[in-house]
């Protein structure tokens, strides 16, 4: 299986796709795209393209994006917990994140790239070790807002999405490199939807 995931199913623009990058593409748009429709449907498509990108990343030495996977899939179950079982008032609804969660947030972000880029600078041969850093923590605190349905979540992505992009350019992923581009339009009507949503629902509107 992962022989055949590791095979060539076509090239484009010069650089062989393999088909662990051709389900990736297929998985991951359409798990952006259920997000975005506020589908629980997203977690386990989500978990799939886990799967997929722990292969493609750790053979093209992102190691900590292939690493975040794991972490990835464990922050579904999580996420797919809340969807389904909602919060305490009943259903989960679409929220704002507070000052003190952006506080909280951004030490997080700071503390984590920083620790994980000195990690896989001294631990690993990644060439890109900062950048594989930036991006890691980036997503996990956009999944921490998608899991508990904060608005923001969607700008998370976005700014995760505009490093992917040149990120896997530069690492010879052209078709993942599309993909996070038809990704970051789908976070652009993702974040639309989103803050209509919490709009629509003024008493959801405020975190305590």
């Amino acid at each position: 299986m992962i022989t055949f995931l590791n095979s060539t199913a076509f090239t484009a623009f010069g650089a062989p796709t393999t088909w662990a990058e051709v389900l990736g593409f297929v998985t991951g748009a359409l798990c952006v795209w259920l997000v975005a429709q506020q589908s629980a449907w997203n977690w386990p498509i989500g978990i799939a393209n886990n799967l997929v990108w722990i292969l493609l990343f750790a053979t093209t030495g992102l190691y900590a994006d292939s690493g975040l996977q794991v972490v990835y899939i464990a922050l579904a179950l999580w996420g797919w917990s809340n969807w389904v079982r909602g919060a305490d008032t009943g259903a989960l609804h679409v929220t704002g994140t507070s000052a003190q969660e952006w506080a909280w947030l951004a030490g997080v972000g700071v503390l984590g790239t920083a620790g994980l880029t000195v990690l896989l600078d001294t631990a690993t041969s990644s060439t890109v070790p900062f950048w594989d850093a930036v991006t890691t923590v980036l997503s996990l605190l956009a999944t921490w807002g998608q899991a508990t349905k904060r608005w923001e979540s969607w700008l998370l992505w976005i700014a995760a999405d505009l490093i992917y992009i040149p990120l896997y350019l530069h690492k010879g992923l052209t078709l993942t490199a599309l993909l996070y581009c038809g990704f970051l339009l789908l976070c652009v009507r993702g974040l639309v939807a989103w803050r209509r949503s919490r709009v629509a629902t003024p008493e959801f509107a405020v975190v305590a």
